[in-house]
């Protein structure tokens, strides 16, 4: 019987399945890649940065005359936990999870100036006044950005890389309309308008009294 040859170096290296050489380079690429990068911050680190801020001047483009009165502010926070996944690869390939703390703001407000000629009645000796105003109603939700943050970002390889290549703050901007949509919800469910109808009568009846009026009366409608 004859012996079998033991094949050389090179034989038993072409054996080796396609798809693990295709592994295999694909881990020195991202190995090359990503240590060019730690270099990249090695060298900033050592060599230290600058800002400069070469901004232009604000200009004012417009001007509104208010006729809200703010009558009441919530303060809210909410936990958002955003995570967007492939639907053929799996999380460690491709897909993001943010995790971010979102502080913003809700005003709520009546809106004076839409008083009409019969909302504010007044008697002869003006020792007497009855208000009809429009309901409180909510503003838009503002995001506390200096009180807002990401706590934690998980990233696929892909998405690591596409970070390497471009800057694209989709997913930034995703959690904090996600964040400011949680807050507006918040403030609806609260009793936030009433309060704020509550602080406008109050505010008017003192001013009016001030001027000399003994009853007051304000009411409210649509």
């Amino acid at each position: 019987m004859t012996p079998r040859t033991a094949l050389p170096r090179w034989a038993r290296v072409a054996r080796i399945p396609l798809w693990t050489k295709a592994a295999l380079v694909l881990f020195v690429v991202l190995a090359v890649v990503f240590t060019g990068i730690g270099l990249v911050h090695r060298l900033d680190d050592m060599f230290g940065s600058e800002t400069h801020d070469r901004s232009g001047p604000a200009l004012l483009k417009s001007v509104r005359d208010m006729s809200r009165y703010e009558a009441a502010a919530g303060n809210y926070q909410v936990v958002v936990d955003l995570e967007k996944d492939s639907k053929y690869l799996p999380d460690a390939i491709q897909g993001t999870r943010t995790l971010y703390i979102g502080a913003g703001t809700v005003n709520s407000y009546v809106d004076l100036g839409k008083l009409g000629p019969g909302d504010v009645r007044v008697n002869d000796k003006r020792t007497s006044a009855t208000l009809r105003l429009p309901h409180a109603r909510l503003a838009a939700p503002t995001l506390d950005t200096d009180r807002s943050y990401a706590v934690a970002k998980q990233r696929g390889l892909l998405d690591r890389l596409g970070d390497v290549f471009s800057d694209n703050p989709g997913d930034e901007q995703a959690v904090r309309k996600l964040a400011a949509r949680h807050i507006g919800e918040a403030a609806r469910d609260s009793k936030l308008t009433g309060r704020a109808e509550r602080n406008t009568t109050e505010m008017l009846s003192g001013l009016l009294r001030s001027l000399g009026f003994h009853d007051v009366k304000v009411t409210y409608g649509t």
